[in-house]
């Protein structure tokens, strides 16, 4: 197998490309799985012409074999599944012991210091890694077996080492509960191999707790009953009646949380996050209970000399903000693009420093953090920061035995404070503090579960300061005009109507031609016309991940066009180059990166089998087998992109996103750009995104708590 150009853990399809004599090369696909490249497999099946591929062998049964060849074992040797044997020591190897390298690594271990460049460290380097592959046999044929591929194999045993093979024959499910990277389908296979199916207890509870995870990624904090029934019914293929009594014994166990609200349906949630939101609801009603101690006899008099000393001069709604803000135990302070946030900031900071009240500035994610200070001009953290949380202890070190000692809070980027963050926040706020939220609520809601902003707007209990009017130096810009105008409805004002430059239309029907038009705007046409650098100021935002146009392939073709050379290494379907643009897909507590965090790959060692990636000077290493947590980021998805600001922002539209074409999406996107957006697609999917008023509507109770006060 000299290489995997597509392949799906899940369903097991893969696309691959085999050597089969004289180093011709043909595609095989099937369900050919688990297979990694350098590892050799004996195939059966038939030829057949694909309408856009060409010639393929579809694979009818196949089976792996032990490398045969030199090149074989030097193939699987170099592949990076063994620390300290990378490209160059497995050709060292084989051109040392030839056909015999295997039998040499297992039976007479000590003669690999025969090979040139390899001394007694990475001799007991190389060995460790080889015994540590022999002690994982048994667990790997057992887990091969069931359709693991050779790296989840090895996560899986690295999660629950020589114990493995116990645990997963009690229970495969840990499999999906414990062991990121392997989901329910998997674990179900497994699971049958075992004897499991049915209305089997283990498996409809395991079955039930997966569904209500992805509701959760979908931004739910609970699912009403007869939905996830409904759920639970089609993807188990068991009867409601089955359904029902494992709902109800999870909740026995405490695994979940029933909540009968009245006149509506029981709600099924989670249990950590029935219980995050109604501490959340708890933490705001006794902060907005109690009246403010900040010491500040006249506020407009000092309100004044603060705008004189820092010569701004403060319109109505943000002088009243300000003052809300040393009054209300809690405020939120929305508006779009252009509308004074930034001077009110600004204000609000000089009115507290001339007041020596204490203040603390966060943001969800680290550029939100960056933009932040750089537009206060005083140091914001990440709120997990703030927070100060410890990645060895597994825990926030301030909370409500260590809270915050800030008399005022501010969070900006508030739309994106998911519920379980919110929770965390609140726990750490002290009951004197004021806490302020300042947030766009027109744009897309948080990648987590909840809609905090929005809840608290909606209760009508937290007191709300809107900014609407749109500065006039702001109202210079055609992006600032545009993103107010979809959010009323109205067509976009193009550059040649204005004769203006920072926003502009390209109108192209197909999404071969608007991929063709993109690709020529990061390589030639942005980076002439506005001296930034490709790949790292130029970001290109998809509504979707899948088709043509969206995230996955488009990175594709970005890393081709614009880090095409050089080192790299290759997973399934996913190929990493040394200098790359990736992006962080989940909260890692331990390294300390989250969610949607950005950077760029700075070292790659195929030897150590590890990879760095640098995250804003924070320099994070990955093991290979760690590499399903980033993804390439020359293209990002809207949603992802939040907190965030790019120089210049390529968006494409076309009517095959028609499921994700709203108002709020294409806001979002066009909010990211600083200096320039660009529209790529047809003028039809532009009038559906700016008609579509769709609000994403989520499963949260947390406004109706809200109001209990």
């Amino acid at each position: 197998m000299t290489k995997i150009t597509y392949q799906d853990p899940e369903g097991r399809y893969t696309v691959a490309r085999l050597e089969i004599k004289d180093s011709q090369e043909v595609t095989v696909v099937g369900e050919i799985y688990p297979v990694g490249e350098g590892e050799e497999i004996k195939v059966n099946g038939f030829w057949k012409v694909h309408p856009r591929y060409g010639l393929q062998f579809q694979v009818e049964r196949w089976e792996k074999v032990e490398p045969a060849t030199v090149e074989g074992i030097e193939r699987y040797l170099g592949s990076g599944l063994i620390k300290g044997i990378g490209p160059t020591y497995a050709g060292r190897l084989v051109s040392a012991f030839g056909l015999d390298t295997l039998r040499v690594l297992s039976e007479e271990p000590r003669r690999v210091l025969e090979v040139e460049g390899i001394g007694a460290i990475r001799a007991q380097r190389i060995l460790k890694a080889w015994e540590e592959q022999r002690g994982m046999r048994e667990v790997m044929i057992f887990l091969q077996g069931h359709g693991v591929s050779s790296s989840l194999a090895l996560k899986i045993y690295r999660v629950f080492g020589p114990e493995t093979v116990a645990r997963v024959k009690e229970n495969p499910y840990c499999l999906a509960r414990e062991v990121r990277g392997i989901g329910f389908v998997l674990a179900d296979r497994i699971a049958k191999g075992m004897g499991i199916s049915g209305d089997f207890p283990l498996r409809v509870q395991a079955g039930l707790l997966h569904l209500l995870g992805k509701f959760s990624e979908a931004g739910h904090c609970f699912v009403p009953l007869t939905l996830l029934t409904s759920n639970a019914c089609s993807v188990l293929g068991v009867e409601e009646e089955t359904i029902q009594r494992d709902v109800e014994e999870l909740a026995t166990e405490g695994e979940i949380f029933l909540e009968k609200a009245d006149g509506e349906e029981t709600r099924v949630y989670p249990r950590e996050l029935y219980e995050a939101e109604n501490r959340v609801a708890s933490a705001f009603r006794s902060l907005i209970s109690t009246s403010s101690s900040l010491s500040l006899p006249n506020r407009l008099q000092a309100l004044d000399e603060a705008q004189a000393q820092m010569e701004l001069l403060l319109e109505a709604e943000q002088r009243d903000a300000v003052l809300q803000a040393l009054q209300q135990k809690v405020l939120v302070i929305t508006g779009g693009p252009g509308t004074g946030k930034t001077t009110l900031l600004h204000s609000l900071l000089g009115l507290l420093r001339r007041s020596d009240i204490s203040f603390a500035l966060a943001a969800p994610t680290g550029r939100a953090a960056k933009r932040m200070g750089e537009m206060a001009g005083e140091e914001a953290k990440t709120i997990h920061r703030l927070l100060e949380y410890n990645p060895r202890e597994g825990r926030f070190q301030r909370g409500e035995k260590n809270p915050l000692e800030a008399e005022v809070i501010i969070i900006d980027e508030a739309s994106m404070v998911d519920l379980p963050l919110m929770d965390q926040l609140l726990r750490a706020v002290a009951p004197r503090s004021h806490l302020i939220l300042i947030g766009d609520v027109d744009q897309l809601p948080s990648v987590g579960p909840g809609s905090v902003l929005r809840n608290l707007i909606d209760s009508g209990v937290v007191p709300v300061v809107v900014l609407r009017r749109i500065f006039r130096q702001a109202g210079e810009s055609l992006i600032v005009l545009n993103a107010h105008r979809i959010l009323q409805g109205k067509p976009l004002l193009l550059d040649a109507e204005k004769g203006k430059r920072d926003f502009v239309f390209i109108a192209r029907e197909s999404e071969e031609e608007i991929l063709d038009v993109i690709k020529d705007l990061v390589k030639e046409r942005i980076p002439r016309s506005h001296q930034v650098n490709s790949s790292r100021e130029i970001q290109v935002l998809s509504p979707m991940h899948r088709g043509l146009l969206g995230t996955v392939h488009l990175n594709w073709e970005l890393q081709v066009l614009l880090n095409p050379a050089g080192k790299s290494i290759e997973r399934g379907s996913f190929k990493f180059c040394l200098g790359d643009r990736v992006m962080q897909l989940r909260n890692n507590y331990d390294k300390g990166i989250f969610n949607g965090d950005l950077g760029r790959i700075v070292k790659l060692d195929l030897e150590e089998g590890k990879l760095e990636v640098d995250f804003d000077g924070k320099v994070i290493s990955y093991e290979f087998e760690e590499l399903d947590e980033l993804s390439l980021a020359y293209a990002t998805s809207i949603h992802k992109s939040q907190g965030s600001e790019y120089p210049a922002v390529i968006i494409p539209l076309h009517t095959s996103h028609y499921l994700m074409l709203h108002r709020s999406i294409l806001y979002t996107a066009v909010t990211r750009g600083k200096e320039l957006v660009i529209l790529v697609g047809s003028k039809k999917a532009v009038a559906m995104a700016i008609k579509n008023v769709r609000v994403e509507r989520r499963f949260t109770a947390l406004r109706e708590k809200l109001m209990r006060i």
